[in-house]
Formats: structure tokens, C-alpha cells, sequence
């Protein structure tokens, strides 16, 4: 019998040490360093008749592989196929993660029962009539969603090579164990020989996994980073418990874009998709208030109208405040430095608040402008006009300058029924005859003028 072999890992980043200390040298954090064993017997996980005869794969010029588009399978979600960047590619191991409580479960397992693929859902942490009850919320009956209750890897793939689905969910791959590894479920080298367990009958057999991954207490997802490093596709699934609206972001992805987003609403019967997320991010307001303006900016291939609110206040305990919220701070002391010194506002004695409405942050420079709007027309108390919004970004000289694909962000402000937009003059506008008026300025004296002057 070969000898076992241990090592030791951090259970907050993943770093392994011949020897037990103290404090990680990697993180910083202490105490977190635990033996783990890593000898595992020489048996395979995953064994299917193709693979019992290996065969060696040979190198090929670039231009003999075949390079015809893959077809990926609809999950019959809108927000999921466009974060995932059209739909789940055969074979790919995709990483869903979230803080406890909001929502990863349900959604997964919405999306199973509605998927015309035969989908087996394997979960850890509930029991099937847990998992029956939730779905009678949700989606009644489903004739393609089976439901298994198992952490071992072993049993799993029996199962598997039993039904055959076309899809595999594994609810969370912090609760899987495999007889290979010695050590607890949920350790690095359990979660790392299950991930790849997983990812051998994925590209095997063609079959798409989804895993959920749980987080940490700062935000990242569980494992730790092996587990991000070892998949196709990271998703993270944000939003506050207290809300109703969750955020679906892609943080890596092999197959598409990582700049989509997907956003829901949380009901009683599930997630539902929100095709316009603009009616999450306007507050609708019976008159004009003084500190708000909206921007048009782009989250990925799809426009977003958001509201910037601003509060401009005299300083009283003498330091003034800046306090933001869904925006870069270091940016608003950019633009208040630019209004100061190239204006001639007087804004260094005062309190200045800025908060996007609707829990997302934004790093597009283009809200710049209707940061600018806001902020002064909470300075001077003048409501802004009812349908006007902002695209451009502010300069360090005051100037304001132009940002990329102007034309699509003018046709979603014009179909959400904005009068009025306000762009930069050095933009390229190439559509003509539009009902919405879009006014060109070149610096902020210009945006004073047409809006309070």
C-alpha cells in the first residue's frame, strides 16, 4: 500500500505549504492553514467505453481544425443566454456563485424545469421534498427535470451513465465528496478533485455542467480561486436580500462577451426576467426634483437609462464630505476639481452625495455628464426638465468628450420617450430624422447655459 500523503492548503485562498504556520504568506490571513490528504487511489472517476482504449491525440496546423461554429443549447432564459453569450456550449463546466439566500438555487432550478433538455438536478443540500415544494411554486410539473439527492461523485456518475441527461446541475460543489480524497467535503483538494471529475465526463461525453459555488465573507466565491481557474464560465449572481431586483454578471467566460448583464426580479413564483431595466432604474416622480438627472450608459451590448441623484450641502462639521454610491469615488473628486477649477463652481466647502438609483454600479465614463447635471442642479436647486438625459464624458479641461456607439444610446432614449439628449459635439451621429433633440455641447459652460441658462 503507498504511503499517504498530506499537505498543507489555506482554506481562504488555496495556497499549499510542506509544513503547518501560522499565517499565509499568499492572503495575510491567520490561522487558516489545515492539513489536508492528497493521496488518492489510482482508479478513474469517470469511466464510459470510449474512454477505456486512450488515444493519443496528434498536433495539427491551425488551419485544418475545424473551426465550424459550435451550437449551444437554449436554456430557454433570455438574461441567462445573453450573460452566457447565446447559450450553454456542449461540454462547458459553467460556476454560478452568490451570497447565501439570494437566489442561485432558484434559479437553476427554474430554468431546469423549463428546459426542453432532459436536465439532471443533483443537490446536496436539500431533499427531494424540499426540492418538490419549491418547485410547485415555481414551475408545477416538468417532464424532462429528474431530481437527485447525492455528494458522492461515485453514485452521481452512476446515475448518470443510467439516464443520460443533456444536462447536469450540481447544487453546490461544496457539498460533493469523493472516495478518491480522504479529506472533508468542502476542503481545497476535495473540491479541487471534484471540479475535475467533472470537467473529464464534461468534455468527454459533451454534456454542459453547471455548478453553484458558495462564497466568503468577502464577496469571493469558495474553493478558492482553483475552482474559477478550473471552469469555462464564471457567473455571479448579486443583488440585496432586501430587494426585490437581482444582477447576473459574468466575471469570466471562455465562449463570450464578460460585459453582459442579466437582470430579475425576485416574486413569490420564482425569477422573472426584466426585458427593460430602465423601469427599475428611473423613479417615477410626480414633479421636478432638483439633484437628479439621467444617463444613458451601455452594459454590454444593452443600453441602460439610470437615474444619478445629488445632494450639495454647506459643510458642517468644516471637512467636507464625499460620499458616493455605485460610482467611482476618486472620479466624483475628479469632476468636482474639474467644476471648481475650469467653471468656477464653489463646491470646496460643501458636502456632495452621489448615488445611483437601483443598487448597480457603473464604471461607464459616460454618465460623467449627468453626474455634472446633477450635482449642479443640486447646487443651485433647479430641477432639470422633465425627458432630457446625458451621454458624454467630462475632461480634466472641463471639455466634454465623446463616447463610443452614441447612435444606439440615442435610440433608447428616444424609445423610452426622452425629449432631449445631451452629447458631445465631437461625436459622429450617422442616423438622421430623430424625434428626440440632440443637443451638442463642447464644454460644461454649455451645459450651464442650455439647462439653467
Amino acid at each position: 500500500m503507498s504511503k499517504v500523503k498530506t499537505s498543507f492548503f489555506c482554506q481562504n485562498c488555496g495556497t499549499s505549504f510542506s509544513k503547518w504556520q501560522g499565517q499565509c504568506h499568499a492572503c495575510k490571513e491567520w490561522n487558516t492553514i489545515a492539513e489536508e490528504i492528497i493521496q488518492k487511489e489510482e482508479k478513474k472517476a469517470w469511466k464510459t467505453e470510449s474512454n477505456t482504449v486512450s488515444k493519443a491525440t496528434k498536433p495539427l496546423l491551425i488551419k485544418e481544425i475545424d473551426s465550424t461554429q459550435e451550437i449551444r443549447l437554449n436554456t430557454t432564459d433570455g438574461e441567462l443566454n445573453r450573460v452566457l453569450g447565446g447559450g450553454l456550449v456542449p461540454g462547458s463546466l459553467t460556476l454560478l456563485g452568490g451570497e447565501p439566500g439570494i437566489g442561485k438555487s432558484t434559479l437553476l432550478l427554474q430554468i431546469s424545469l423549463k428546459l426542453p433538455y432532459k436536465t439532471l438536478y443533483v443537490s446536496g443540500e436539500e431533499s427531494q421534498k424540499q426540492i418538490k415544494m419549491r418547485a410547485e411554486r415555481i414551475v408545477p410539473n416538468s417532464d424532462n427535470c429528474y431530481i437527485l439527492t447525492e455528494t458522492k461523485t461515485q453514485n452521481i456518475f452512476k446515475q448518470i451513465q443510467e439516464m443520460q441527461p443533456e444536462i447536469v446541475i450540481i447544487d453546490s460543489i461544496q457539498t460533493l465528496h469523493t472516495d478518491y480524497i480522504e479529506s472533508s467535503a468542502g476542503s481545497i483538494s476535495q473540491i479541487r478533485e471534484c471540479t475535475a471529475e467533472l470537467i473529464k465526463f464534461a468534455k468527454e461525453t459533451n454534456v454542459p455542467v453547471i455548478l453553484i459555488g458558495h462564497i466568503t465573507k468577502d464577496g469571493t466565491i469558495a474553493g478558492p480561486k482553483i475552482l474559477e481557474h478550473m471552469v469555462d464560465t464564471v457567473l455571479q449572481f448579486e443583488g440585496d436580500r432586501n430587494h426585490v431586483y437581482r444582477i447576473l454578471r459574468s466575471l469570466k467566460n471562455r465562449f463570450g462577451s464578460t460585459a453582459e448583464l442579466g437582470i430579475y426580479e425576485m416574486l413569490g413564483n420564482g425569477l422573472r426576467e426584466v426585458d427593460n431595466p430602465s423601469e427599475i432604474l428611473i423613479s417615477h416622480k410626480e414633479e421636478s426634483l432638483s439633484g437628479t438627472a439621467i444617463a444613458c450608459t451601455l452594459e454590454g451590448m444593452r443600453p441602460l437609462m439610470i437615474e444619478i441623484q445629488s445632494l450639495v450641502s454647506s459643510a458642517v462639521y468644516g471637512t467636507p464630505q464625499r460620499s458616493t454610491t455605485g460610482y467611482n469615488a476618486k472620479r466624483l473628486n475628479m469632476i468636482l476639481a474639474v467644476l471648481e477649477k475650469r467653471a468656477g463652481f464653489r463646491l470646496g466647502m460643501k458636502d456632495v452625495f452621489l448615488n445611483v438609483t437601483g443598487g448597480i454600479s457603473v464604471d461607464d465614463t459616460a454618465i460623467d455628464l449627468a453626474v455634472v447635471a446633477a450635482i449642479l442642479s443640486s447646487n443651485e436647486d433647479i430641477g432639470i426638465e422633465e425627458g432630457f438625459c446625458f451621454a458624454g464624458e467630462v475632461g480634466l479641461s472641463g471639455e466634454i468628450r465623446p463616447v463610443n456607439r452614441i447612435d444606439q444610446r440615442i435610440q433608447e432614449a428616444e424609445k423610452l420617450g426622452f425629449t432631449t439628449i445631451l452629447v458631445s459635439k465631437h461625436n459622429k451621429i450617422s442616423i438622421k430624422n430623430n424625434i428626440i433633440k440632440v443637443v451638442l455641447v463642447s464644454k460644461i459652460e454649455d451645459v450651464v447655459s442650455e439647462l439653467f441658462g
